[in-house]
């Protein structure tokens, strides 16, 4: 079997402004299909300069593609191709996990894989080549004589470490241009699953509540593969929360030192998770720790709550402060648009993110992403069922009190209110300003535009 793996190109402003991270996802079901002996190409459509129309389809039997909420629409795209030329398409991705049936009734698709696909690929591509029962392939769905099939989901994978790692060698690694402070950066991902279960957020649907953990040992021969054979100094840790078992966290910053490894590194973590582990902070900065991801999103303590977040928005300032002692900088999330939010709640967030005053702030529209809690709740609201403008920027369902235009509006506000304070243009200069305005500007565009049957880049 030959089979081809698909990135279709992500639709966020970040990506235009250079911040391109090899895709994971691919990487592992390719480093999965490649130690069982399979033919393996990855096309990342980020970085290769080859149009959806000039892809080889006919050199391949199978056609797996990779998508979220935004890329959706183009992932049919490439699958009617890829269907056009014979192909068995399969596709995953949380999207896809959440909209099965809706993904499987557009005609273009085979298969789609719901959830973790390492050893569900293998399976269907067993299946596909006669050596198992299709019936018995877990964590798959299916179109069967005109009836929608939807097999039991497949276990998530416990052990991380049987994973191979992600096949970097067949990705162009030297056409990815994010950067940590100047120097060229790469990812990893250490752990899978997340147990808060935020109701904005799909990471625990598709990964579960189950927090699971790769081995010290095993994230060290990861890094050293990175590190002396790649030449990457630095790096940005995708886990959903990084610091959630702070020994591990602990055992790994001092391996890292031991060896002598200079490192930059970026992760995500919560304000509990820095509050709660000074010591571990510490070691972290002396590790590399250059940069932590933290979702504030509110000062509004009952927006908080809607969210799930098991926040307290007081305790904010004391994390940041703690980072800050330790010269790790801060980017800070914030989400506006919640259901009952009115112009004076979301005032109070761009005043709270300003008194925080993270090193990077990130402001969001609340988006009802498939497989949320949120969607489930506000599916009856939802206005606008473009995908495309699933990316944070826009509103998509009805709220109590704010119009789309005015959420829009406010996120640009929020924007500007933050970046364009003196003491932020002083310590930055106005290229601060400048780059936020122009991101801002190239998101409020639609980012794909359909013609002649096709989405393609504006």
């Amino acid at each position: 079997m030959k089979i081809l793996l698909v990135n279709p190109p992500m639709a966020s402003y970040y990506h235009r402004l250079g911040l391109k991270y090899p895709p994971l996802g691919v990487g592992y079901i390719a480093g999965a299909l490649q130690k069982e002996g399979y033919t393996v190409r990855v096309i990342d459509l980020n970085v290769d300069s080859i149009k959806i129309n000039n892809i080889p389809y006919q050199d391949f039997d199978i056609v797996g593609i990779s998508t979220d909420t935004t890329r959706y629409p183009i992932a049919l795209s490439i699958a009617r191709y890829a269907k056009a030329k014979g192909c068995k398409v399969v596709i995953g991705g949380p999207h896809t996990t959440f909209l099965d049936r809706e993904t499987l009734e557009t005609g273009f698709i085979d298969y789609v894989v719901r959830g973790e696909g390492e050893l569900i690929i293998l399976d269907l591509v067993r299946a596909l080549e006669g050596k198992k029962d299709i019936r018995e392939v877990k964590g798959i769905s299916y179109i069967k004589d005109g009836e929608f099939v939807r097999n039991p989901n497949s276990e998530l994978i416990r052990d991380l470490d049987s994973l191979p790692f992600p096949a970097r060698n067949l990705l162009p690694m030297d056409k990815y241009t994010a950067k940590l402070e100047g120097t060229y950066a790469t990812s990893l991902v250490t752990s899978r699953g997340c147990p808060f279960n935020c109701s904005f957020c799909s990471a625990s649907a598709f990964s579960g509540i189950e927090w699971r953990s790769r081995s010290v040992k095993n994230i060290i021969e990861e890094l050293e593969i990175l590190y002396k054979k790649y030449g990457y100094k630095a790096v940005a840790f995708f886990d959903d929360n990084f610091t959630l078992n702070p020994n591990r966290v602990i055992e790994l910053c001092e391996e890292i030192l031991r060896r002598g490894w200079r490192f930059k590194w970026w992760a995500f973590s919560r304000v509990e998770g820095i509050l709660n582990n000074p010591k571990m902070v510490e070691l972290m900065a002396k590790a590399g720790n250059y940069m932590v991801f933290i979702g504030f999103e509110s000062a509004n303590q009952e927006v908080l709550d809607s969210f799930k977040k098991k926040l307290v928005v007081e305790k904010a300032k004391e994390a940041i402060s703690i980072l800050r002692k330790n010269k790790i900088k801060v980017m800070g999330s914030f989400i506006l648009g919640a259901m009952e939010e009115t112009k004076e709640m979301i005032q109070r967030t761009i005043n709270y993110a300003k008194n925080l005053d993270p090193d990077i702030a990130q402001f969001s529209v609340l988006t009802p992403y498939p497989g949320t809690a949120l969607f489930e709740e506000v599916k009856s609201k939802i206005i606008n069922k473009n995908w495309l403008q699933y990316d944070g920027g826009y509103n998509v369902f009805k709220l109590e009190h704010l119009k789309p235009t005015e959420v829009r509006w406010l996120i640009a506000k929020a924007y500007v209110s933050f970046y364009g304070r003196p003491k932020r243009l002083l310590k930055q200069g106005i290229s601060s300003l400048w780059s936020m305005i122009v991101g801002y500007k190239l998101n409020k565009k639609v980012p794909l535009r359909y013609v002649e049957g096709d989405w393609c880049k504006i």
